[in-house]
């Protein structure tokens, strides 16, 4: 279960953020009129479009405040809860819905993540009133958008944001089922489109100009990617790979039988080569970190004789341990710098903070520690000794704990290291707590209502790890995605701030979001793009991409295939998807005069080792005051060292023992080899992926200690 399917199973809760950033600023760059953009006129501007008045909107239902409007029509469908009724009383107000004119009737209108085509038009009139119209191809649909007009039409801007979500629920109960639950988010839907023309209505009124949009990508129904802004642009560079590149790291891989594994957090440029590669060489496989080491044992498998492994230390220490494990200790393992290839979650959990957080865990029996994948191999090991431990994703992290809990009473669950996961974790147990038991038991049929709320004082995490890329989605990000993006597809993953991360669920509530891992992400992104693409009609998707920007060349990848395998005799939709980078301003780096790239110098963090520019251009991508788009650490893994351990294989020389993967030797406290403690965890994760269900020996250590349960 991804974190998503809560919200699917509880559609109606919404919780506040929970955390707070400092201050973002954002970076200036080419503005366009992008898909979403609101041009508000007020007093002195007269409409070019006047909108007809609805017949909802009669003198006498204009008197009335909007609050007393939304009462009203909420308590009509509260009080009707037969779905045949709602839908005949939608109809009839459709109806009396004035149809918009084909002016009006056009993308930069439309509505996003609506079933049906949905289009809104809105404006501010002489008596500074917001004023209007919407229209749908769909009976039902057009219902709901009456429904909205006639409450909100001629209201003040400020009264159209004060209206909540939840005084509308009862508007979603119209009907049942998954198409009709669609259906059915399309009042929620138009309701923010309504309040982000009301927000530029405010800011026009003030003299405000509109806010600098985000850097982003268009990729055309044709596969051609147009860049907007600078740190889009930096990105695109590399998305036509170099063709003689590409020719030269084939010819290398295919002699020495070398298998590439990477993570999605690769450069552009070395993900554009690999993608490309690929197309000639089966054995590249670009990845969340959970997958790369099963890659690279189907790779050996295979008859690969090198692996070379793309990512942090902790990602090429597990390929090479799997390896060892499944019997391929002679494929060789090399990682892509003689340096440290480091990460700030793993550094967190390898910290003497943690251990004293798994500590204090052993003297509250029965514990189990969940601890995140992203995290050394000896971490894992010396956690396991003194806690037992399971390891996790953040795909599969609720499911995990919901079931542990389930499956041993009166346990206690230690999480970590990842303090924003965490939050969001208790968060999403809270917000459990308060649903139905037949909505708890879609997200886990163990649970309900009294074993929810039991847990949540059993439930810890570690409060002092995160991941330097997604610490920089905080407020100052969230409230520009607000203020500019609030009708567009969300996404962010589980390692987010807890502002963004709530923004993200409450879209998800009608539709337009994702939480969860890269994988979800990217399948977030398809799934919709399928969507429009089954539809064929004209459409622009965009998409707020809240995770590391390297994400965008799989994303791009996908995307171009899809639309290359809906190419039919018919006549194809002009469908575009946009990906927006949510980068701050801050988000940039120091470049010393003769050419090498740092940290300032008074950034006290492990950064300041970094050799590499930590962002994709000009030193733009990382901030040494909040985070990264771009994470610094994954950039060590360049093309350039990549071609250079293909060239020197094999390593007669010796010239490339600095990066050779690490193969743990060494023992734990208690006398047992690292490699082997440190993938017992792993192992525990796969039975439950497999089962559903913690292993037994891992249930007998939690409650009886050490030693096997008995047949």
């Amino acid at each position: 279960m991804d974190v998503s399917s809560l919200a699917a199973a509880a559609p109606s809760l919404v919780a506040p953020p929970l955390h707070h950033k400092p201050h973002l600023a954002f970076p200036p760059h080419h503005p366009s009129p992008a898909r979403g953009s609101i041009g508000v006129r007020c007093a002195h501007s007269p409409s070019p479009h006047p909108l007809r008045p609805s017949a909802a909107t009669a003198d006498e239902e204009v008197s009335l405040p909007p609050s007393l409007r939304v009462s009203r029509l909420a308590e009509e469908f509260r009080v009707s809860p037969d779905a045949a009724d709602r839908a005949r009383r939608l109809l009839a107000r459709a109806a009396a819905l004035p149809r918009l004119g084909e002016a009006d009737r056009v993308a930069a209108n439309r509505v996003m993540g609506c079933v049906a085509q949905v289009w809104l038009v809105g404006r501010c009139d002489g008596a500074g009133r917001m004023r209007f119209a919407a229209d749908s191809d769909s009976e039902l649909s057009r219902g709901y958008c009456a429904c909205l007009v006639s409450a909100l039409d001629g209201a003040r801007p400020e009264e159209v944001l004060d209206v909540d979500p939840a005084d509308l629920a009862p508007l979603g109960g119209a009907a049942a089922g998954t198409g009709a639950r669609s259906r059915a988010s399309t009042w929620h839907n138009v309701l923010i489109g309504m309040q982000k023309r009301a927000r530029a209505a405010i800011a026009a009124r003030e003299g405000r100009p509109a806010g600098e949009p985000f850097p982003s990508l268009i990729i055309g129904r044709d596969g051609a990617i147009r860049a907007q802004g600078t740190y889009a642009e930096a990105q695109a560079m590399f998305l036509s790979p170099n063709e003689s590149k590409t020719s030269e790291l084939v010819k290398s891989l295919r002699e020495k039988k070398i298998g590439i594994v990477a993570h999605f957090y690769m450069d552009p440029e070395v993900q554009g080569i690999l993608t490309a590669s690929k197309k000639h060489w089966p054995h590249i496989h670009i990845s969340d970190s959970l997958v790369m080491a099963d890659s690279a044992v189907k790779m050996a498998e295979a008859g690969c004789e090198y692996i070379t492994v793309l990512g942090v230390d902790f990602m090429s220490e597990n390929v090479r341990a799997i390896l060892d494990q499944a019997g391929y200790s002679k494929v060789g393992v090399y990682r892509m710098s003689s340096d440290q290839i480091g990460c700030s979650l793993a550094d967190a959990a390898s910290s003497s903070a943690y251990t004293h957080f798994l500590k204090e865990a052993s003297r509250s029996p029965p514990s189990l520690h969940v601890i995140y994948i992203n995290t050394s191999l000896e971490t894992k090991a010396h956690a396991h000794e003194l806690v037992p431990t399971i390891t996790c994703t953040s795909s599969n992290v609720v499911a995990t704990i919901l079931q542990a809990f389930a499956q041993i009473p009166g346990l206690n669950v230690w999480y970590g290291p990842d303090s924003y996961m965490g939050a969001n974790i208790a968060d999403l147990f809270q917000r459990m707590a308060v649903m139905s038991d037949e909505e708890i038991a879609e997200v886990h049929p163990s649970h309900n209502k009294k074993s929810i709320n039991a847990l949540l004082p059993r439930l810890h995490y570690y409060q002092d790890g995160n991941c330097i890329v997604h610490d920089m989605f905080g407020h100052e990000v969230v409230d520009k995605i607000k203020e500019q993006y609030c009708d567009a597809f969300l996404t962010a993953h589980f390692e987010v701030p807890g502002e963004m991360f709530s923004l993200s669920m409450e879209a998800k509530t009608r539709g337009m979001g994702v939480v969860g891992s890269t994988q979800n992400i990217l399948d977030f992104i398809k799934n919709h793009l399928m969507e429009a693409l089954d539809r064929n009609i004209d459409d622009h998707l965009q998409f707020v991409l809240g995770t590391e920007s390297g994400m965008i060349t799989s994303i791009v990848a996908a995307v171009r295939e899809l639309f290359d395998s809906y190419k039919t005799s018919q006549q194809s939709a002009n469908i575009e998807v946009e990906i927006v980078f949510p980068v701050s301003s801050d988000a940039v780096s120091n470049t010393s005069v003769n050419g090498s790239h740092h940290l300032d110098s008074s950034t006290v963090t492990d950064l300041d080792n970094v050799s590499v520019v930590p962002g994709v251009s000009s030193g733009e991508g990382c901030s040494i005051h909040g985070g990264c788009a771009s994470c610094p650490y994954m950039k060590m893994n360049s093309l350039r060292s990549l071609l250079k351990v293909c060239h020197q294989l094999p390593d007669r020389d010796n010239r490339l023992v600095a990066y050779q993967a690490s193969r743990f030797n060494a023992k734990t406290p208690l006398g047992k080899l690292v490699a082997e403690v440190g993938c017992e965890p792993i192992l525990h994760m796969r039975h439950f992926q497999a089962t559903k269900r913690l292993p037994d020996k891992l249930v007998h250590h939690v409650i009886h200690g050490k030693g096997e349960p008995t047949s």
